[in-house]
C-alpha cells in the first residue's frame, strides 16, 4: 500500500485516536490533537504541484475484490490534486477555528465533533483520490453518513436532527441513484476504472444505456451539489456548528458533486444531453439561490442560499464548457473551454471567500448572540477585524476588482458571452438567454452582499437586541478567516500564480483529448480587457444592485420578503409525511405481533413469487415433468419417507410443547438420515449437530412456557391456512421436480460437483458445507454475523439505557 493510500485512511485512523485523547487529555482541547493530520496531509500535497512542466498523472492500485473489479486504485491528477488540496488546506483552518469556537467543556462531546469530521475529512479524499467508481461510491455515503451526524451534532435541537435527517434522505437518495449509474457504465464498458471507461468513451456514446446512465449519474450529482431542486437540503444543515458549515458547505461537500461532473466531462461531454442538463439546471439554480438569499434574514441562510447560487454557477460553466469536446477544431475548442477555466478558477475562488465569509458569520454570531440581521447593526468599529475580512470576502463575492471573485465572475460573463455562438444543440435559439441569466443573478449577488455588509456592520448599534454585549473575536478565532481572505486578496491579484500549478493541471484532466500530447492550456487571467460587454455587463450589476438595495424597504412588506422559506420545502414535508403516513399503514397490516400471520406472509408471498416468475418465464414444462426420472427407489428409502411424513402430518395435531419439540427432533434427524442414504456425510453431520442443538435449546426454553391453550379457529382462518400450505408444498415439490427436469433435458452439471472438486485445492477444507459457509460465501456468512452483531449491540445499548432509568424507546 502506497503513501497515497495511507494519506485517504490517515483521518479514519486519526479518528479512532481521538476518545482517547479526550479522555486523557482533558485539560487540552482535542482539536490541537486534530490540527497536526490536516496540516502534514496539506504539505505533503503541495510536492505534488507542477512546476515548469505538465503534471504526470500518478496511479497506484491495491487489489480489493479484484475477481469483480473492485481495487482501491489512487489516481493523482490535477483535478484530484486541486481538491485534495482544498479538503486537507481548509481542513486545517477549519480545525483550527473550531479549537476556539467550540468550548472544552464537560457537557460538550468534542470527541463525537472530531472524529465524525475525520471521517468525512477520509470520506471526502476518498471520493476525490480513487478511480474506481464502486470506491468512490463508498466513500460517498460515508461523505453523506458523517455529514449527518455533524450537523446532528447539537442532536437535542429539534432543527438540528431535521437538517441531518433532510440531508440524508436527498443526498443518500441521489447516491442510489448514482450507484445504478456506475453500474450501467459497468454493463457498458465491463469495467469500474474511470480511466478505463475514458479510454473507451468514443464506443459506448451510441449504446442505449448510455443516457441513462448519465441521468442516474447527474441525479447523484445534482443531489449532492444542492443544484434546484434539491438544494432544500443545504439551508437546512445550517443547524450544524458553524465550522461544519465552513468546511462541508462552502470548500468540500457540496463540491463533491461539481467534481463527479468534472470526472466523468470525458465520458458524457460533447453530447446535447450533457451540455443543456448541466447548463440549464446550473442557471436555474445560480437565479433562484441569488433571488432566494435576498429575503433571508439569517446569516448563515443568506450565505447557504449563496452557495446554492453559487454552485450553480459553476455547473453552468462545466455544462457550457463541455461544448468544447465536441469540436475537433483547436480554436474552436479553446474559445468553449474559457468556461471550464472560469469554473475551475472560481471553484477555487469560492472555497477562498466563502470560508472566510462563514467564519465571520460564526465570528458574529459567538461575539453577539444572534445572526439576525434586523438586530445588528454598527458593529464596524466595534470589531474592526472582522468587519475588515467581510469587506473582503463579500466584495469578492459581489465580483467587485480587484478580489479573485471579480476576476471568476468575468471569466463566467465571457463564457456565457461564448456559448451564445455555438451552432450545435440548437443553441442558437436560446443561447441568448445564457447571459442574460447570469446577469441577473449577478444583481441579485450583489444585492445582497451589499445588504449583509451594511445590515451587520454600518447603521446604528442595538444593544438591547443582543444577547451579550458585543466585542471582538479572539485572536485564534481570527487566524483561519485572515489566512483566507488574504487568499482572496493575492489570487485577486496574483491570479496567475494558479496558472499552471493548479487550474491548467485540472483542465486537462477535464478535457484530456482536446489538446495534442505535449501541448498546454493558454492560462493567463488579467483585470482589463477593455471596454468590452463583460466590463459593461459588470458595471451594470453594481448600478442594477445598488437600485436593488436602496428599494428594499419598499419590498419588505411583500409576500415575497416576508417568507423566508422555501416553497420546494412543502413538498418534501408533505412528500415526507405521505411516506410516513403510509409506513405507518402498511406496519399496523403487517406487524400484527403474532407469528402465525408473519409465516404467513413470507409463504403468500414466496408462493406468488416464485408462481409468477414460472408463468413470466414459461418455466414450468409439463413435458419436461413427463421425463422425470427419479431413478430406483429401494424399500428402507420408502419407509424413512413414510415415517417422515407422517411425523410432519401429525405437527397440527399436538396439543404439548414438549412433544411438538421431540416430533420436529425426529423430522430434523429423519432428514439427516436422508442425507446419509444419499451419501452426504458433511450435509448430515451439520443437520444432526443444528438438530441436536435446536432440539436442545428448545427443551430448555419451552420447559419454563405455560402448556398450549386449546384455540378455537374460525373456518376461514383454518381454510386459509390450510391453503397456504398446500401451497408452500406445491410450490416447493414443483421446484424440486422442474430442476431435476431440467437438468437431465438440458445437461446441466449441477454444481455440487464444483463444490466436491474445488473444496480441497481451493479452500483446504475436507468438510463441504463448512467449506461453502466459511469460505465460498465467506462474504454472506460475515455479513450475517455483523447484523447479528449489531442487533445484539442494540439490544445491549437498550438494556443498560433501560436500566440507567432512561425512558422506553
Amino acid at each position: 500500500m502506497s503513501t497515497l493510500h495511507y494519506l485517504v485512511l490517515a483521518p479514519f485512523i486519526m479518528a479512532i485516536f481521538v476518545p482517547f485523547f479526550y479522555k486523557w487529555f482533558r485539560n487540552i482541547h482535542t482539536g490541537w490533537f486534530v490540527l497536526i493530520l490536516p496540516t502534514v496531509l496539506f504539505v505533503y500535497l503541495l510536492q505534488y504541484l507542477p512546476v515548469g512542466g505538465p503534471m504526470e498523472p500518478l496511479q497506484l492500485t491495491v487489489p480489493w475484490v479484484p475477481s469483480l473489479g473492485i481495487n482501491f486504485t489512487v489516481y493523482l491528477d490535477g483535478l484530484s490534486l486541486l481538491f485534495a488540496l482544498l479538503i486537507t488546506g481548509i481542513g486545517a483552518l477549519v480545525v483550527l477555528y473550531s479549537i476556539y469556537y467550540i468550548a472544552n467543556k464537560k457537557d460538550e462531546p468534542l470527541n463525537n465533533f472530531y472524529v465524525y469530521l475525520l471521517m468525512f475529512m477520509g470520506a471526502m479524499l476518498g471520493v476525490v483520490l480513487s478511480d474506481n467508481l464502486i470506491v468512490i461510491y463508498v466513500f460517498w455515503e460515508l461523505t453523506s453518513l458523517a455529514s449527518s451526524l455533524l450537523i446532528a451534532y447539537w442532536f437535542h435541537k429539534e432543527k438540528s436532527r431535521y437538517g441531518a435527517q433532510k440531508s440524508m434522505f436527498i443526498t443518500v437518495t441521489g447516491g442510489f441513484s448514482m450507484l445504478a449509474g456506475f453500474s450501467l457504465l459497468y454493463v457498458m464498458t465491463n469495467t469500474f476504472s474511470i480511466q478505463e471507461i475514458i479510454a473507451q468513451a468514443g464506443t459506448i456514446i451510441n449504446d442505449p444505456l448510455f443516457i441513462p446512465a448519465m441521468l442516474l449519474i447527474l441525479l447523484g450529482a445534482f443531489t449532492k451539489s444542492a443544484q434546484f431542486p434539491f438544494h432544500i437540503w443545504l439551508p437546512d444543515a445550517m443547524e450544524a456548528p458553524t465550522p461544519v458549515s465552513a468546511y462541508l458547505h462552502s470548500a468540500t461537500m457540496v463540491k463533491a458533486g461539481i467534481y463527479l461532473v468534472a470526472r466523468l466531462t470525458p465520458v458524457f461531454g460533447g453530447t446535447a444531453q450533457w451540455f443543456w442538463l448541466l447548463t440549464i439546471f446550473g442557471l436555474v439554480t445560480l437565479v433562484w439561490g441569488s433571488v432566494s438569499a435576498i429575503r433571508q434574514k439569517d446569516l448563515k441562510a443568506i450565505l447557504a442560499f449563496s452557495t446554492i447560487s453559487q454552485l450553480g454557477l459553476i455547473m453552468s460553466l462545466l455544462g457550457l464548457g463541455s461544448a468544447a469536446v465536441h469540436y475537433d477544431v483547436a480554436n474552436v475548442d479553446m474559445l468553449y473551454a474559457t468556461a471550464v477555466m472560469a469554473a475551475v478558477f472560481h471553484l477555487i475562488n469560492h472555497a477562498t471567500f466563502k470560508g472566510s465569509l462563514f467564519m465571520v458569520v460564526g465570528i458574529v454570531d459567538h461575539e453577539t448572540g444572534t445572526r439576525d440581521i434586523r438586530n445588528l447593526g454598527g458593529l464596524m468599529t466595534i470589531m474592526p477585524i472582522t468587519f475588515t475580512i467581510s469587506l473582503i470576502g463579500l466584495a469578492s463575492m459581489a465580483g467587485l476588482p480587484p478580489f479573485n471573485g471579480f476576476l471568476s465572475k468575468e471569466m463566467f460573463f465571457t463564457g456565457t458571452l461564448n456559448a451564445t455562438t455555438l451552432d450545435i444543440f440548437n443553441v442558437s435559439t436560446w443561447g441568448f438567454l445564457f447571459p442574460v441569466l447570469a446577469w441577473i443573478a449577478s444583481v441579485f449577488t450583489f444585492a445582497y452582499c451589499m445588504i449583509m455588509f451594511f445590515r451587520t456592520f454600518t447603521g446604528k448599534y442595538q444593544p438591547e437586541k443582543l444577547k451579550k454585549e458585543a466585542h471582538e473575536a479572539p485572536v485564534g478565532m481570527l487566524i483561519s478567516p485572515i489566512i483566507l481572505a488574504s487568499l482572496v486578496v493575492i489570487f485577486g491579484l496574483f491570479p496567475n500564480l494558479l496558472g499552471y500549478t493548479i487550474i491548467e493541471p485540472a483542465m486537462q484532466s477535464i478535457l484530456p483529448n482536446l489538446l495534442a500530447e505535449g501541448d498546454r492550456f493558454y492560462v493567463n487571467i488579467y483585470h482589463w480587457h477593455g471596454l468590452n460587454p463583460e466590463l459593461f455587463m459588470t458595471i451594470g450589476v453594481v448600478l442594477f444592485g445598488m437600485l436593488v438595495v436602496l428599494n428594499l424597504k419598499r419590498w419588505q412588506e411583500t409576500t415575497f420578503f416576508l417568507k423566508e422559506r422555501d416553497p420546494l420545502n412543502r413538498v418534501y414535508d408533505s412528500g415526507l409525511d405521505g411516506l410516513i403516513a403510509g409506513s405507518q399503514r402498511v406496519t399496523n397490516f403487517q406487524m400484527t405481533g403474532l407469528l402465525r400471520d408473519y409465516f404467513a406472509f413470507m409463504m403468500i408471498f414466496m408462493i406468488f413469487l416464485v408462481g409468477w416468475t414460472f408463468i413470466q418465464f414459461d418455466a414450468l414444462s409439463f413435458e419436461s415433468l413427463a421425463m422425470f426420472n427419479a431413478g430406483e427407489v429401494t424399500p428402507f428409502l420408502w419407509v424413512i419417507t413414510l415415517v417422515l411424513i407422517a411425523a410432519t402430518l401429525t405437527m397440527p395435531f399436538i396439543q404439548q410443547r414438549i412433544t411438538a419439540i421431540i416430533v420436529v427432533g425426529v423430522i430434523g434427524f429423519l432428514v439427516a438420515l436422508l442425507f446419509v442414504v444419499f451419501r452426504a456425510p458433511d450435509l448430515a453431520l451439520t443437520q444432526l449437530l443444528v438438530e441436536t442443538v435446536m432440539v436442545v435449546l428448545l427443551l430448555l426454553a419451552f420447559y419454563h412456557l405455560p402448556e398450549l391453550r386449546r384455540e378455537k379457529f374460525t373456518p376461514r382462518f383454518r381454510f386459509t391456512n390450510l391453503a397456504i400450505s398446500v401451497g408452500m408444498g406445491l410450490m416447493v415439490t414443483i421446484i424440486a421436480l422442474s430442476v431435476h427436469a431440467l437438468r437431465q433435458t438440458a445437461g446441466f452439471d449441477p454444481i455440487s460437483d464444483f463444490f466436491v472438486e474445488a473444496s480441497v485445492p481451493l479452500a483446504g477444507g475436507y468438510n463441504m458445507v463448512n467449506v461453502i459457509l466459511v469460505d465460498f460465501r465467506g462474504l454472506d456468512t460475515l455479513l450475517e454475523v455483523l447484523v447479528l452483531a449489531i442487533a445484539a449491540l442494540g439490544v445491549v445499548t437498550l438494556i443498560k439505557h433501560k436500566f440507567k432509568g432512561g425512558e422506553d424507546v
